[in-house]
Formats: structure tokens, C-alpha cells, sequence
């Protein structure tokens, strides 16, 4: 069974949570805002199921809901950004304008990040720079669940990759995903239905294929994407060992085995080499490559041609990626959003830990 909350209720709500645990005001709606662009979405893995995450995180003393974030380091095109374990909710907008304000200037702006928590969806801070006619891209390192190909030890996080990319009279290309077969957060939409999960997508602790949704509590592993070697495990490998560079390696955050786990009932690793999780994002001004204009006429060119692809038998058309997530947005917006009856507990739970009504 299922409630379906309105948007805003679920914006009233965790924003008095966000409040509650100290963020300032502005936080506060930051943080909102950022949470709930995952349920707007439809992306439910990273939305308000994951309030009580944080909040755990606050009360294990591993997140500064007063941080003083700034920058350590920078070149008239780059920047290093400490987030002061902040919520990364937060400590990732004010680095992604950083970006912004940098590319204005340089064409392009380059920001890696150090000190930081789990920040949402990618796709919502890659978006950022579209309003600025500029491309966006987002990547954050997490919680080491991932085995690279040919092991059976968790290296890595689901380290998404996201790019937003402007067009004219279509809607924007938006590209947000894993480097994984599927996200931790789809298991936990599973565990949450009593539902397995596909095979191809987790192994148990011996390295054998398994359907168990909740696999990884038992010390099982998610899978690279590609699910194996002859189905290109090396390449989601690849992709996830890049982010994890980009965002921790070259900004001074903990990387690998060591990323802080996002579950605060996990016992952090031992010799952390840097500081809390690390992002990286990038904005690049279309005009620095050629007329904005001109560009985003080829952009939509581009975007109704792929759409007009002939379509293989069993399906009506072909998507563009950031379609399904905008038409879900649409509805959800009209509709509200759908809650599970175990996270509407959840919630209530959290609610009379703070005075705040569910």
C-alpha cells in the first residue's frame, strides 16, 4: 500500500526537519529543495526516502548543519571547495556556482570537492547551469559497495555521472546515471516492496550471482555497470574509478574503500586518506564554443531527429534522456507524490523525534 503526499506537505515537512536539526533558514530550503527534486522526478531512491539517512548522520556528530563553506583553492577556471562536512545537499549548489561564476568569466569552471556528505541527485546540480546557457556536469564518489571486475571486494561507490545540455525550442538533454548496473537506492525501494532484485545487479559475499534485495546488508556487493566482464563490466568500472578521481583524488576527500558509508550504523574506515566525500562538477559556457543561438538550434535538431528514430518492435518511440524524469515531474507536481506505507512510518517516526506533524 501507498499515500500519495502533496509536494508541497512533503516541502513543509522536511524543511521543519532541516530546521530542526540547525540548518540556517536559507540551508534549510536548500536542502528541501535539492531532497525533493529526486521525488519530483520520480528518482524515489533519493528523495525524502532518504531524510532519515541524514538525520542519522547528524545525530552520529558526521554532518555540520553550520558549516562554513568555502574555497581553499582556486585558478581563474578551477576551484577546490571545502564543505565542512556539511550536508551536501547544500555544500554542492554553492559549488556548482562556483563553477557558474568562474565559466562566466574563463568560458569554463572546473570544481572539485572536498569534506562533504551525500548530495542528492547529480541531475539537479548539473541543471543549474542550463538558465545561463551552459552546459552542466555533475559526479559525486559514495559509499564503497561496488567491485571492480574480477574482485569480490567493495572498492567503490555508484559514483553517478550527470550532464545537462541546453537546447532551444526541446527541452534540455539531461543525462543522470550510475556507474553501476542500478543504484543502492533501487535495492531499497525493493527491500521496502519485499521484492527481488534482477540478477545481474548484486553478488553475495562469495562473488556468486544472487536475487536478494537485501544482499548487501549481509556483506554482499553491487555490481560495476555492465553486470560482467563479457558484458562490459570494465567500462561502468572505468566510469566509476573517473568519478571517484575527479571527485576525491584531486580534491583531498576520502576515496575508494575508504568514502565515508552513507548507513551511520556503518563504522567509518580506518587511515581515511582525506576528508569526508568528494564531488566534481563542471559548467562550460556555450558561447566559448561557438553562438549560443546556433547552437541550441542544432541541439534541438539533434534532439527531434533521435526522437523520430524508428522504433524497435514493442516500443512506441524513442527517448531522449531527461524525458522520462520531466514528464514524471509534470504529473507529480499535479498529483503528488507516492510514499510507500513503511517510509510514511518512517517519516511519522521522524516527526515525533522533532515536534514536527506528519
Amino acid at each position: 500500500m501507498q499515500d500519495t503526499v502533496s509536494y508541497q506537505e512533503l516541502y513543509r515537512f522536511t524543511n521543519s526537519v532541516f530546521l530542526k536539526m540547525g540548518c540556517s533558514t536559507t540551508d534549510a530550503a536548500t536542502a528541501t529543495q535539492v531532497l525533493l527534486s529526486a521525488d519530483l522526478r520520480g528518482i524515489d531512491s533519493h528523495g525524502v526516502a532518504r531524510l532519515t539517512g541524514y538525520v542519522r548522520l547528524w545525530e552520529a556528530g558526521r554532518i555540520n548543519t553550520s558549516p562554513d563553506i568555502r574555497i581553499v583553492h582556486e585558478t581563474p577556471s578551477t576551484a577546490v571547495v571545502d564543505g565542512d562536512a556539511g550536508l551536501g545537499l547544500v555544500v554542492a549548489p554553492y559549488a556548482m556556482q562556483v563553477a557558474i561564476g568562474k565559466a562566466k568569466i574563463a568560458g569554463t569552471g572546473w570544481v572539485s570537492v572536498r569534506n562533504s556528505n551525500h548530495f542528492g541527485i547529480a541531475g539537479i546540480h548539473a541543471m543549474m547551469a542550463l538558465k545561463h546557457d551552459m552546459t552542466g556536469i555533475a559526479m559525486t564518489n559514495a559509499s564503497a559497495l561496488v567491485a571492480p571486475t574480477f574482485s569480490v571486494e567493495r572498492m567503490l561507490g555508484t559514483n553517478p555521472i550527470a550532464v545537462a545540455i541546453p537546447a532551444g525550442d526541446q527541452p534540455p538533454f539531461i543525462a543522470d546515471f550510475a556507474t553501476t548496473t542500478a543504484a543502492n537506492g533501487k535495492l531499497e525501494i525493493l527491500q521496502r516492496k519485499n521484492e527481488p532484485a534482477p540478477y545481474g545487479w548484486v553478488l553475495d559475499k562469495e562473488g556468486k550471482d544472487s536475487d536478494d534485495a537485501n544482499e548487501l546488508k549481509k556483506g554482499g556487493l553491487l555490481l560495476p555497470l555492465g553486470s560482467d566482464r563479457e558484458h562490459g563490466s570494465h567500462k561502468g568500472y572505468a566510469l566509476g574509478s573517473i568519478v571517484d578521481i575527479f571527485s576525491a583524488v584531486l580534491s583531498g576527500a576520502s576515496y575508494g574503500p575508504w568514502a565515508p558509508p552513507f548507513p551511520a550504523y556503518v563504522p567509518m574506515p580506518e587511515d581515511m586518506p582525506g576528508k569526508g566525500l568528494g564531488h566534481f562538477f563542471g559548467a562550460m559556457r556555450v558561447d566559448a564554443f561557438r553562438p549560443a543561438e546556433e547552437f541550441k538550434q542544432h541541439m534541438d535538431q539533434w534532439i527531434v531527429r533521435f526522437r523520430n528514430a524508428k522504433p524497435a518492435p514493442g516500443h512506441d518511440k524513442v527517448l531522449i534522456p531527461g524525458d522520462p524524469e520531466r514528464e514524471m515531474e509534470t504529473l507529480r507536481s499535479v498529483e503528488g507524490i507516492p510514499l510507500p506505507e513503511s517510509l510514511v512510518k518512517e517519516l511519522k517516526e521522524i516527526g515525533d523525534k522533532f515536534g514536527v506533524k506528519f
